[in-house]
C-alpha cells in the first residue's frame, strides 16, 4: 500500500501540479489509511465500498470533525480513481460515498471601520515597514491566499495597469487588481526592496517579498505580519490573511458586485464555494431593512 501511494503522489507532483501543502495533506492521510487497511489484510485492490465506508466511521467514533474526515474521503476518492484509471481496479470504491455534512460557516470579516484602523496605522519608515504595509495592502486589494501573495514574483506585477497575475491552486493563472493604495503601497515596498538587496549583497531572487538577508518570505512570516499589524491596529478580533481574503470578498458583495466576477477575483472552481459570502451580505442588508425601512421591524413587539 505504501508504494501504491507513493506513486499517486509522485503522479499529483508531477502531472498535476498539486502544491507542497496539498501533497503534505494527501500523503498523511493516505498513509494513515495504508496503516489501518494493512490492519485489516487488505491491498488497496481489494478495498471495496463497504470497507471504507466503516473506516470512514471509525473516523467519526476517534472524534475527528466533518471537515477532516471529508478532506480524507477527498483523498481516498483520488487515489481509487486513478488506479481505476490505470487498469488496476475496476471499479472507485470511493466515488459513491458520502461523509458527513459539515456545519456551514460565516467567515470572519473585517469592518471597513477596522479595515481603516488597519490600514491607517502608522508603519515603521524602514524597508520593513514599507514591505509589512504592501503586503497587508495587496492582500486586502486583491483577495488572495496567503500562499499566493508569499509566492508573488517581480514578473506577475503590472503596476501601470494596476494588475498582478495570481498563480493559484492547481496552477491556475488569474488576474487580480491593485487599487491605488496598494500600488503606491508596492511601488514604495520596490525601493526599499532594492535597499535590503543591496545591504545583504544577494542576487535578486525575483521574489516579490524579502527579507533582510534577501531572501524569499515564506507563508508563515506573511501569516504573522498580518496579525502583528491587526494587534498594532487594536483590532479586537484575531486577523489572518484568510481574514482579509473574507472581508475583500464580503465588501465588494456589499456594494454590489456579482457573484460570479467575485468567484474569479477569488480564483474559486466553483460557484457554490463563493456563495457562502452571499449570506453574510444577506444578513447585513436585513439589518439595514430592519433599521431603515418603516415597516421592517415593529420596535414594540420585537416582531417583523
Amino acid at each position: 500500500m505504501t508504494e501504491v501511494v507513493d506513486e499517486f503522489l509522485h503522479w499529483l507532483q508531477s502531472e498535476q501540479q498539486k502544491s507542497t501543502a496539498t501533497l503534505r495533506a494527501y500523503g498523511g492521510d493516505l498513509r494513515t489509511f495504508a496503516v489501518w487497511l494493512q490492519g485489516h489484510g487488505c491491498t488497496p485492490e481489494q478495498t471495496t465500498r463497504f470497507l471504507l465506508r466503516r473506516y470512514l466511521v471509525e473516523l467519526e467514533q476517534q472524534g475527528l470533525v466533518a471537515t477532516s474526515v471529508q478532506r480524507k474521503l477527498a483523498s481516498l476518492r483520488g487515489l481509487f480513481g486513478w488506479l481505476q484509471e490505470r487498469g488496476r481496479m475496476e471499479k472507485n470504491p470511493a466515488k459513491l460515498l458520502k461523509g458527513p455534512k459539515a456545519p456551514r460557516r460565516v467567515p470572519h470579516f473585517l469592518t471597513t471601520a477596522e479595515v481603516d484602523l488597519l490600514l491607517g496605522q502608522a508603519f515603521c519608515e524602514s524597508p520593513q515597514g514599507q514591505r509589512d504595509r504592501a503586503i497587508v495592502e495587496v492582500l486586502y486589494s486583491t483577495g488572495c491566499r496567503v500562499s499566493e501573495c508569499s509566492g508573488m514574483k517581480l514578473a506577475q506585477l503590472d503596476l501601470e495597469e494596476g494588475i498582478v497575475r495570481v498563480l493559484g491552486k492547481g496552477q491556475k493563472e488569474r488576474i487580480a487588481m491593485l487599487g491605488g493604495p496598494a500600488r503606491t503601497a508596492v511601488l514604495a515596498w520596490l525601493e526599499g526592496r532594492r535597499q535590503l538587496l543591496q545591504q545583504a549583497k544577494r542576487t535578486d531572487p525575483g521574489s516579490l517579498w524579502v527579507n533582510r538577508f534577501g531572501r524569499p518570505l515564506s507563508s508563515r512570516w506573511v501569516f504573522q505580519t498580518v496579525v502583528d499589524c491587526a494587534r498594532r491596529a487594536g483590532i479586537q478580533s484575531s486577523l489572518t490573511p484568510h481574514g482579509l481574503r473574507h472581508s475583500f470578498a464580503t465588501h465588494l458583495l456589499d456594494r454590489g458586485a456579482d457573484l460570479r466576477s467575485v468567484q474569479e477575483l477569488l480564483g474559486h472552481a466553483r460557484l457554490v464555494t463563493t456563495e457562502i459570502y452571499t449570506h453574510v451580505s444577506i444578513g447585513r442588508l436585513r439589518e439595514v431593512y430592519d433599521h431603515a425601512h418603516p415597516h421592517g421591524r415593529d420596535h414594540d413587539t420585537g416582531t417583523t
